[in-house]
């Protein structure tokens, strides 16, 4: 009982004051048994800039510095860089933080709360001033619950694929891909609506914040977002089961009439959901709600297929590694840029693309890319450090300890006559 009335006079001892950094919401439901991801805005940051997040089951003062910090016997875990979605915004005075919570962190506070302790636990963000001042910690109360219809709507997983589980299918031109769908892990419940589109050859290629949900993007940048062919809308509702299948599009609606990659993007839409949305005027940043129905702490990932009379020399089902354009023998034009894809490794971490100027050479340029993303653009400047001759270049998978796992063959790319 004392502990309980010792932590109540530190919740309203750590209210912000009229000069304090605030944030809405300042508290939220979360899944006890599993990850959850919520929408937060900070904001009346003044010359402040944000470092590390944790979790933990107590605070204490921070004296010297301004709020309550987590207490270091009670740390649950930190923000993972890899989870980190957060923006800075409106000249630096507001910010807003994706809080994903592993479910390595709920399992702590869980068995935390089972040993008769405080069963709500704190996310915690540490303010840094840039003027020297002291720091400024602000926490949001995490409140136990199950993944059902009280806690903000959040994708936790979702997966790409055809029906019949080719990685990279190949369909002659003017052909017809399979069916796909979108497997979905989620919490809470409401309205699941956005669009399918697809990335033509020759498109720039999506970003990791283009692939991001709606939701997950502060209000200013979510109009931002590049657009590509639309090929259909969807608007469904997700019950406060957990788990869902998204039918995909229409396949006869899949362009196929140009030779080359295509991309298919799952782009999800902001819906308005009142456990997770955000009030600016409660935050200080401003007028209006944020709806963050939807948010989602990592990009979505894409579903490739390739076109063109090239396909029937791609495996229409592979989990290995395969180059597909440019394809061999193919000229490199003057100006142009250039992209490389390839098909996706299964045990795959991370990619490495090698490019050379001299066949059988040491590779003169080299560029890493996450697990996911299948293509890369050369940049400008490579032209001039490779010369105006062939360039030959190829794919190396990477494990997690960034190990080899397998490679390539080296692949010429000839230059067009000028």
């Amino acid at each position: 009982m004392r502990a309980t009335l010792l932590l109540t006079l530190c919740l309203l001892a750590a209210l912000p004051s009229a000069a304090a950094i605030r944030r809405d919401p300042n508290g939220v439901n979360v899944n006890a048994q599993g990850a959850t991801t919520v929408f937060i805005t900070f904001g009346g940051l003044a010359g402040q800039v944000p470092v590390e997040a944790t979790w933990c089951g107590e605070l204490i003062p921070a004296a010297p510095d301004i709020g309550f910090k987590c207490d270091p016997a009670t740390v649950f875990g930190r923000l993972p860089l890899r989870f980190d979605q957060s923006r800075l915004t409106a000249g630096g005075t507001v910010f807003t933080d994706i809080m994903s919570i592993p479910a390595s962190v709920a399992r702590r506070a869980y068995q935390a709360a089972a040993r008769g302790e405080n069963s709500a636990f704190f996310y915690v963000r540490r303010f840094v001033s840039t003027a020297g001042g002291p720091d400024e910690y602000v926490f949001v109360t995490c409140r136990m619950a199950g993944g059902g219809a009280r806690v903000p709507l959040a994708l936790l997983d979702v997966q790409l694929r055809f029906v019949g589980d080719d990685p990279v299918f190949a369909v002659p031109t003017g052909g017809t891909p399979p069916p796909l769908q979108a497997e979905i892990h989620y919490n809470g419940t409401g309205r699941l609506q956005g669009r399918w589109e697809v990335v033509l050859p020759g498109d720039e290629p999506p970003t990791s914040r283009d692939l991001l949900t709606e939701a997950t993007l502060p209000p200013e940048e979510r109009p931002l977002q590049r657009r590509y062919t639309l090929v259909e809308r969807f608007n469904v509702f997700l019950p406060p089961t957990g788990q869902a299948v998204l039918p995909g599009p229409d396949p006869a609606r899949l362009p196929t009439g140009l030779d080359g990659l295509h991309q298919v993007l799952l782009r999800v839409e902001a819906t308005a959901d009142k456990e997770g949305d955000s009030n600016l005027a409660l935050a200080g940043a401003g007028q209006g709600i944020v709806h963050s129905g939807a948010v989602a702490g990592f990009p979505l990932p894409t579903l490739r297929y390739f076109v063109g009379s090239a396909a029937d020399a791609v495996p229409a089902a592979t989990a290995g590694l395969v180059l597909l354009l440019p394809a061999e023998g193919a000229l490199r034009a003057a100006g142009e840029p250039v992209d490389f894809s390839w098909s996706l490794a299964a045990d795959a971490a991370l990619y490495r693309v090698e490019i050379t100027g001299s066949e059988g050479g040491e590779p003169d340029f080299a560029a890493v890319l996450q697990q996911g993303i299948g293509t890369y653009r050369a940049p400008v400047f490579l032209p001039e450090r490779l010369g105006a001759g062939a360039w030959w270049w190829r794919v190396v998978a990477l494990g997690p300890g960034g190990d080899e796992l397998t490679a390539t063959p080296w692949r010429p790319l000839e230059a067009a006559d000028e």
